[in-house]
């Protein structure tokens, strides 16, 4: 066998074993992140509940100065929807409240059209104990085979987890005491 033939086998078969490690990856991923805020639920909740409150402390509102935002449906809580298209870091897409319980909870349903396709859930969750509140914000979803072989290469939660942190470093500046 020559030296090309033997090589073109070595490449094909660590190809596939690549694939195959990959499919053997979670079919789900969740990214969360937590942080004590001095301040009750009461006065957290709302900026969560009205998506119109996102460009005050959403990190990815900032990336793109001059993002395009609407709203539509509910003014808050289930039903209020904010759609934006921006560049390529930020991409477009359609966040939708699907539930709010107030003062402890809001899940939204996450769909980015580009730059890749993907639909997922956003949590928040509030528990208030001794003067304090614990928000937590956490997202999961289904991982297709394209983002399987990707995780072999980098880690979802070292991309998102650190904008979840400066998200809720921005909820705790606007509302502790």
């Amino acid at each position: 066998m020559t030296f090309i033939k033997r090589s073109l086998l070595i490449g094909t078969l660590l190809f596939a074993g690549i694939l195959l490690f990959a499919a053997s990856r979670p079919d789900t991923f969740s990214v969360e992140r937590s942080i004590e805020i001095k301040a009750p639920p009461e006065q957290i909740f709302p900026l969560i509940n009205d998506l119109h409150n996102f460009p005050r402390w959403s990190p990815y509102d900032n990336i793109d100065p001059a993002m395009q935002r609407q709203f539509s449906g509910a003014a808050r809580g289930k039903g209020a929807v904010y759609a934006w298209q921006g560049n390529n870091q930020v991409g477009s897409g359609r966040l939708e409240i699907v539930d709010a319980t107030p003062y402890s909870r809001v899940v939204m349903k996450l769909d980015y059209i580009k730059p890749v396709v993907a639909h997922n859930l956003c949590e928040f969750t509030l528990q208030e104990a001794g003067g304090h509140t614990r928000l937590t914000w956490r997202m999961h979803g289904a991982v297709p085979f394209l983002s399987k072989v990707m995780s072999l290469f980098f880690s979802i939660d070292n991309v998102i987890g650190p904008q979840f942190e400066l998200g809720l470093a921005n909820l705790r500046r606007l509302t502790d005491k």
